[in-house]
Formats: C-alpha cells, sequence, structure tokens
C-alpha cells in the first residue's frame, strides 16, 4: 500500500538558488517538449512519447547549456508527467496539457535517490544536498518519488510517496450506512439528520483580502513594493486555504471513522458554477455548450470544497477497507418522498421543508434528500449496478469516462411512482 507526507522543508539561500534554477529548466523543458508535440503533431499526425521526450535531452543540453546544472532525472521526470499528461487527455481523464508559466506554482519531482536524515532533514541528490524538514510523522517503506514545490507565498514542500509493499486493506459492507447530501448553508447533511455548517472561510477573510487586493493594485507593475504585496495576498489565500483543508479533513475523518458504507451525489461542480449562454450555438470544434459565470451562487459553491471533501472520502474509505459510492446526480433525492416514493414536480431552492401530497409527511429537504441517496446506494449495491431509479444516468462527452462505474445489468423503468 503506497502512503503520501507533505512536509515543509526549509532550505538555505544557496539551496533556494539551486531550487529556483532547477523549477525554471523543468517549466522551460516542459513547454519546449509541449510545443514540439503540438508541431510534429500538425505535421505527422502523432505525437512524441516518452522516450522520444528523452533523446531530445542530449541534443537540448548541448545547445543550452544551462539545463545541465539541473539534476539530470529530474528532466526525465518531466518527460514521464509530459507523456501521462497526454495519456490521461487521451483517456478523458484531464483537459489538454497546458504551458507553465513561472508566476505560478512551481515543482521538480526526484523519482528516486532520496534519503531522510534523522527524521530532521531530506538528503537530496545532485548539488541541492541536505535541505531541512518539518516530518511531522513517519512511513514504514521505501520512498518512491519526491516532489519539491514552492508555492505563491514563497513555501516550499515536499511531498513523499511511500510504499510498504502490504496488499490493501480487505473492503468490507457489513457496518452502519449513511448518505451525505451537501449544499451551502450547511456544508453536508447526512442521513441519520445530524447536520455540519458551512465555516464560509473566504467570506469571513473577504474584507482583509480585498483591503490587501486593493493595496497590490496601487503598486506599480515591476517594483519590489509590487512583489511584496503579491506575497502578502497570496498568503492570505493559503490561509484560507488551510483553514478548508483543515476542516474538511477532519470532517472527512470522522464520517469515515463511524460509517462503514458512505455514499454521496456525484456532483459537477463545473456546471453549477457556469450557465449556458442563451441562443448562442455550441462551440463546432468540441460540440460543447457556450458557458459564462454564474455570479448567483459561484463564489460560495467554490468556497465550499465539495469536490476536495468528496476525494478525501473515497481515499480514506478505501484506505480503512470502507465502501465509498456515487449514485447519479440526475437521481431526484429532493424531490422524492422517501416515505412513500412520491414525486414533486418541482422544487426551488427557497423551499428548505415541504409536505408530501401523498401521504402527508412533512420533509426537511436536506435530511430528505440525505435518506434517498442512501437508499439509493444500498439499491445499487444490491443490485450491482449503476443504473439509477429514474432510468437516467451521466452522460459523458464522447471519450469521457464518468466517475460512476459501468453498469452490469441495465434496468429499464422506474419504481418511482410519478
Amino acid at each position: 500500500m503506497k502512503n503520501v507526507a507533505k512536509v515543509r522543508i526549509y532550505p538555505t539561500i544557496e539551496q533556494k538558488q539551486l531550487l529556483s534554477k532547477a523549477f525554471g529548466c523543468a517549466r522551460w523543458y516542459w513547454n519546449n517538449s509541449l510545443n514540439a508535440t503540438n508541431e510534429i503533431y500538425k505535421q505527422t499526425g502523432k505525437g512524441l512519447s516518452q522516450i522520444g521526450m528523452n533523446n531530445r535531452l542530449p541534443i537540448l543540453k548541448k545547445e543550452f547549456e544551462w539545463l545541465g546544472e539541473t539534476y539530470s532525472q529530474v528532466l526525465q521526470s518531466v518527460s514521464l508527467n509530459l507523456s501521462r499528461a497526454f495519456v490521461n487527455f487521451f483517456e478523458g481523464r484531464a483537459s489538454f496539457p497546458k504551458f507553465k508559466s513561472k508566476h505560478d506554482k512551481q515543482s521538480i519531482q526526484y523519482p528516486q535517490n532520496v534519503k531522510i536524515v534523522d527524521n530532521k532533514s531530506l538528503k537530496f541528490p545532485g548539488k541541492l544536498g541536505v535541505v531541512p524538514a518539518k516530518i511531522h510523522r513517519m512511513f514504514d517503506g521505501k520512498i518512491k518519488t519526491v516532489t519539491v514545490s514552492m508555492n505563491s507565498a514563497g513555501k516550499y514542500y515536499a511531498s513523499l510517496l511511500f510504499d510498504d509493499g502490504l496488499p490493501d486493506v480487505e473492503v468490507r459492507s457489513e457496518g452502519k450506512v449513511i448518505g451525505i447530501d451537501v449544499g451551502l448553508t450547511h456544508f453536508a447533511i447526512t442521513s441519520d439528520g445530524s447536520k455540519f455548517d458551512n465555516p464560509k472561510h473566504l467570506k469571513k477573510r473577504t474584507k482583509n483580502l480585498k483591503r490587501k487586493q486593493q493595496k497590490l493594485c496601487r503598486k506599480q507593475k515591476g517594483s519590489n513594493r509590487r512583489y511584496k504585496a503579491r506575497r502578502i495576498v497570496a498568503r492570505i489565500h493559503e490561509r484560507i486555504a488551510n483553514s478548508r483543508k483543515d476542516f474538511q479533513h477532519k470532517l472527512s475523518r470522522k464520517l469515515v471513522n463511524e460509517n462503514q458504507v458512505i455514499i454521496v451525489e456525484n456532483l459537477a461542480v463545473k456546471n453549477m458554477v457556469s450557465q449556458r449562454v442563451a441562443g448562442v450555438p455550441p462551440v463546432v470544434a468540441t460540440g460543447e455548450p457556450v458557458r459564462v459565470k454564474n455570479h448567483c451562487l459561484a463564489k460560495s459553491i467554490s468556497d465550499c470544497g465539495w469536490s476536495k471533501f468528496t476525494r478525501q472520502l473515497k481515499y480514506k474509505a478505501e484506505r480503512d477497507g470502507k465502501i465509498y459510492l456515487e449514485i447519479s446526480r440526475f437521481f431526484p433525492s429532493s424531490k422524492t418522498c422517501h416515505v412513500c416514493l412520491n414525486q414533486v414536480g418541482s422544487l426551488h431552492l427557497d423551499v428548505r421543508s415541504w409536505t408530501c401530497t401523498n401521504c402527508g409527511t412533512k420533509h426537511d429537504r436536506d435530511v430528505n434528500a440525505a435518506i434517498n441517496i442512501r437508499d439509493e446506494g444500498l439499491r445499487l449495491l444490491a443490485l450491482g449496478t449503476s443504473a439509477t431509479a429514474n432510468g437516467r444516468d451521466v452522460s459523458p462527452r464522447v471519450g469521457r469516462k464518468s466517475s460512476v462505474s459501468k453498469a452490469a445489468p441495465v434496468e429499464i423503468g422506474s419504481p418511482i411512482p410519478l
């Protein structure tokens, strides 16, 4: 089983200069290889493979001697990552690889030869040497890959990938089952009636962030004061992101510890923060509709970080031998009575509670949705299928894969009375 630990490192001034050169070389080689792949594809219809990219390295090092100052395996890792990026794109798991900028997050990768020294520092190959680190925990196993990164606030981190050689934990389904519905007023609502308030980390710091951004805008471009002001804004964003991650990690850990089967909706957050432009035909090349940002709830939805929260639930459940299941986003969880399965025609967002006209049960909108999500997940587990109760499923683009597992049998019809 593989585990990852992210630790902060404290390089000296000389080591920061070496890392800056390594970041620049890796970024330049990525952009150069990406451009060469695009040009070759236009001419021949085939791009460069990982071996083809590595074969260009000796020629580039002769032409640009400063490339030789970087540890060789760092540049070879760039070829590996770029080739994987193209594979992920063609298999529908990611978007087309983009050119990297020196103003964004910087990172390099060491595929081997990194060691932990006295639980206080990391020893890197090449000229970088020993770098002090804050190693807060240890993993039993061999270090496979180490990724060194620098964020916008100027802080350095190292992500350590360990492999302990042990088999994965056996997955079991015996235990408590819970359905989770996410929202804006309450971040998560469970099928047992628990509600967890939304901390709204960005909203709490909006006033301070606005003031610092105004100061940044008044600074002259290219000046040292603008550089310092940009770092201050980056540190505020970092505090917001850290607060959000801390809340999500604690909540996901609590839910995984208390339950054996966790069921959520397969949300399309990107579609929630954008809307289709009326009257505008879709893009001819991709067939996708033209979309613009929806300024009503986009900021609040983005501040929640639902996708990262469900990702944390998934990997923690898999690591503990528990079941994580996603149901279709088209399943009418909010509009269906969990008692008699009666479905209402429409239910606006401002309606937080409603009464079933068939059985007379009064429902809390979010709790009712969480119960329906749990029941639908149990039905899918019992049938061994990903078909939803209303006969619909996620309709991905051509060549794209859905996060919902493929159905073995195909179920027709719906048990829900209309």
